[in-house]
């Protein structure tokens, strides 16, 4: 019964502390696993103010920071999480899934045969009509320019020799890939639990 106080409560929300600079739709929560490193790097693990409010009222989360930005309910105040952390440990399972957005990840998010990050696209390196398939080890990043250039040849055939021979990444090295692409917004609060490069922070 608590619970289900606790939970219309929290639908109810409305703000006490009124700051021009933030809305709410303006407070994420970074989610941390249960060991403290993030859930996710690319995409960043976050959760609108909303779940991990939600999150905290069913002790699923700890949390590590917030913000000053407040919300209340007819029997509680507190301020938005900005930072939580998973109670439960959550177990990343070996190999991503192998989507666009991965292969580009992968890739650097550059065609892998001039390094232009624009007009991207997917390119068979051993091409269908010669066998090739549709395989983390058989396609890579292209710009649509190479991408035509290269027709239905080979990497050999057409003189275009690949960057970087595909390979299936693990989770871990997309993750690593992750770090070099920061959002285009970090909270102060989130600067302790994110490891970018130096160079990509300033």
């Amino acid at each position: 019964m608590f619970q289900a106080d606790l939970m219309e409560s929290t639908a109810r929300f409305r703000s006490t502390a009124e700051d021009p600079t933030r809305n709410l739709s303006s407070c994420p929560a970074l989610v941390l696993n249960a060991d403290y490193t993030p859930l996710a790097y690319y995409p960043l693990s976050v959760w609108p103010w909303q779940t991990a409010i939600k999150a905290v009222f069913l002790d699923r989360v700890d949390i590590v920071a917030s913000y000053e930005r407040e919300v209340h309910s007819p029997s509680l105040d507190m301020k938005i999480p900005s930072v939580i952390a998973l109670r439960q440990y959550v177990r990343q399972s070996e190999f991503p899934a192998f989507t666009r957005f991965n292969v580009f990840l992968r890739d650097r998010f550059q065609c892998q045969y001039c390094g232009n990050p624009h007009q991207l696209t997917f390119d068979h390196v051993i091409p269908r009509r010669l066998g090739g398939r549709t395989t983390w080890e058989n396609i890579i990043t292209a710009c649509a320019p190479c991408n035509m250039k290269k027709g239905g040849r080979t990497p050999k055939q057409a003189a275009m020799p690949v960057r970087r021979a595909p390979i299936r990444p693990t989770s871990w090295q997309l993750q690593q890939y992750g770090k070099r692409f920061p959002p285009n917004y970090l909270h102060e609060t989130w600067r302790d639990w994110l490891y970018w490069d130096i160079e990509l922070e300033a």
